[in-house]
C-alpha cells in the first residue's frame, strides 16, 4: 500500500480475513466477537496503522462524545482544580473536551460561547464559572431552551437545574468552630466578593457558628476581599484597627490567608499565640506557609469529576428518550489542621 494512502476499515477486514462489520465490532469494543478474532483484528490494525474516524463514527451514532466546558479563573486554585478534575474524568470515560474560557460576565459573550459549542455538536455543557449568582440564574433560564443537557458547578438551587456544589457553608462552619474550640473568642472574617455564591455561602457558615456562640454585631468583624493575597493583608489591618477584640481570622481562601499572615508578621503579631488563622482551599503551598496554614480542603478536582459523571448520566438518559432527574449533588470539604490555628 502506498505510504501516503490512508488505511481504511475495508483494508483491515481484507488483511484479517473478516467482514468490515466484524472490524467495526472490535473497534467499538463489542462483546460479540471471539477472543481469537479480536486478537487477529487488533494485530492487523496495529500492523497497518489503522486509525478509526472517530468523528464520523460518533456522528453516525447520533453523538460526538464531546463535552463542552465554559470556565473562568485559571489564576485561582479552585477553578483550575475543577477544570483538572473535569479533564481527567472525561479522558477516563472516553469523551473529548472542548474548553471555552470567559474573561468577564458579559451575557452576550457567554451566549456566543454557548452557541459556538452547540455548533460543534457537543453532547452536553458543563458550566464551571463561579461568580454572580443572580446573573447565573438569568443565564440558566436562557440555557433551559438549548438542545443539550447542562450541568452547573457551584450555584444556588433551581428546580430545573442539575448542580454539583461544594458544601461551602459546612466548610466555613468547620473553620469557625475549630478556632472557637481552640479558645479563640472573636473570629473575624475576610470574605470574598459579596456577589459570589461561594463567598456568600462561606460567610453564612461563619455567621451561623458565631451566632450559636452568642456573638453579635458580626458586620463589625467582617471585611470584604477580592480573593487576592493583597486584599487579605489589607483586610487584616482593617479588621484589627476597627475591632481590636478580634483574636482569630477565617479567610475565605488561602491566598487571602497568606496576605493576613504577612500583615500579622509586619505588625509583630504572633501566629497562633496572639492570632489564629484558618484559610479555605488547601492549595499545595498551604503546608509550607510560615506558620503552616490550617485550611479547608475543598477537593475541587472531585467537583469536576462528579460533574462529568452527572453529565454522562444525562446524555445516556437523553439517548434513551428518558427524562433525567434534576438534583443538586453536594461534595463535602474537610478541615486540615496545621500550625496557624493550634494553641
Amino acid at each position: 500500500m502506498p505510504q501516503n494512502q490512508k488505511v481504511t476499515i475495508k483494508d483491515v477486514a481484507e488483511a484479517a480475513g473478516v467482514s468490515t462489520q466484524t472490524v467495526s465490532r472490535v473497534i467499538n469494543y463489542r462483546p460479540d466477537v471471539s477472543p481469537e478474532t479480536k486478537e487477529r483484528v487488533q494485530q492487523v490494525i496495529e500492523e497497518l496503522g489503522y486509525s478509526p474516524n472517530v468523528i464520523a463514527r460518533s456522528l453516525a451514532r447520533g453523538q460526538t462524545n464531546t463535552i463542552g466546558v465554559i470556565g473562568w479563573g485559571l489564576g485561582y486554585y479552585g477553578p483550575t482544580s475543577i477544570l483538572k478534575g473535569i479533564e481527567q474524568k472525561t479522558h477516563e470515560l472516553g469523551f473529548s473536551l472542548l474548553l471555552s474560557l470567559i474573561e468577564d460576565f458579559d451575557p452576550s459573550q457567554i451566549s456566543n460561547l454557548v452557541n459556538n459549542l452547540l455548533s460543534r455538536q457537543v453532547d452536553g455543557i458543563i458550566w464551571a464559572v463561579p461568580g454572580n449568582d443572580r446573573m447565573i440564574g438569568q443565564l440558566s433560564s436562557r440555557f433551559a431552551h438549548y438542545s443539550v443537557p447542562i450541568v452547573y458547578i457551584n450555584k444556588s438551587r433551581r428546580d430545573t437545574d442539575v448542580i454539583v456544589a461544594l458544601e461551602n457553608q459546612h466548610g466555613a462552619r468547620l473553620a469557625t468552630d475549630h478556632l472557637l474550640s481552640q479558645g479563640y473568642e472573636c473570629v473575624g472574617i475576610i470574605t470574598g466578593p459579596s456577589d459570589w455564591w461561594e463567598a456568600q455561602r462561606r460567610e453564612h457558615g461563619w455567621r451561623e457558628a458565631m451566632k450559636e456562640r452568642g456573638i453579635q454585631d458580626l458586620d463589625s468583624i467582617k471585611v470584604v476581599g477580592d480573593w487576592s493575597a493583597a486584599s487579605g493583608e489589607l483586610g487584616l489591618r482593617q479588621l484589627l484597627s476597627r475591632s481590636p477584640q478580634v483574636d482569630s481570622i477565617f479567610a475565605s481562601n488561602d491566598q487571602m490567608a497568606l496576605g493576613a499572615l504577612r500583615a500579622a508578621r509586619d505588625l509583630g503579631i504572633m501566629i497562633p499565640g496572639d492570632l489564629g488563622i484558618v484559610g479555605f482551599d488547601d492549595i499545595p503551598e498551604a503546608a509550607y506557609f510560615y506558620p503552616s496554614l490550617s485550611t479547608i480542603q475543598q477537593n475541587a478536582e472531585s467537583l469536576g469529576a462528579v460533574a462529568v459523571d452527572q453529565m454522562c448520566n444525562m446524555i445516556r438518559a437523553r439517548k434513551r428518550g428518558e427524562a433525567y432527574e434534576t438534583e443538586i449533588v453536594w461534595v463535602k470539604p474537610k478541615l486540615v489542621v496545621r500550625d496557624s490555628s493550634t494553641r
